[in-house]
């Protein structure tokens, strides 16, 4: 059984993003790893780390928060891809690659964000 998180697709899509760049970094030499390899690996998982903690807190004010945390992770992930690339560990086609995935996240952590709470109104009387 999934959890409540595993169900967004907000989260699936973070995760395709991070697998994506996990499959990059490690054929990469070891310097590039170990320095900008392991951010970029780092920022990546964050965002959906972020998505799953915020689920998991229990309060809609605390969702918004990690939601914001994971929408500041992936701007950073954004900041070590542009200095991969600029340091050639990236080709076009990776690029090309990764680019739709972050252009649709990141409207989707905004729309994901502005649901939070939305819904608890919503719910019928039994």
């Amino acid at each position: 059984m999934k959890t409540k998180f595993e169900n967004l697709r907000v989260y699936q899509m973070s995760e395709t993003l991070a697998d994506e760049i996990w499959e990059i970094v490690v054929g990469w030499n070891n310097l590039a790893k170990d320095t900008l390899g392991k951010q970029i690996i780092r920022s990546a998982d964050s965002v959906r780390a972020n998505i799953a903690e915020g689920e998991g807190r229990g309060t809609h004010l605390d969702n918004k928060r990690f939601v914001r945390i994971a929408r500041g992770s992936l701007q950073e992930t954004q900041h070590w891809l542009r200095r991969a690339y600029k340091r050639n560990l990236l080709t076009k086609e990776q690029i090309e690659k990764l680019k739709p995935l972050i252009e649709n996240l990141l409207p989707s952590l905004n729309a994901y964000l502005r649901s939070i709470g939305k819904t608890e109104g919503l719910k019928t009387k039994n």
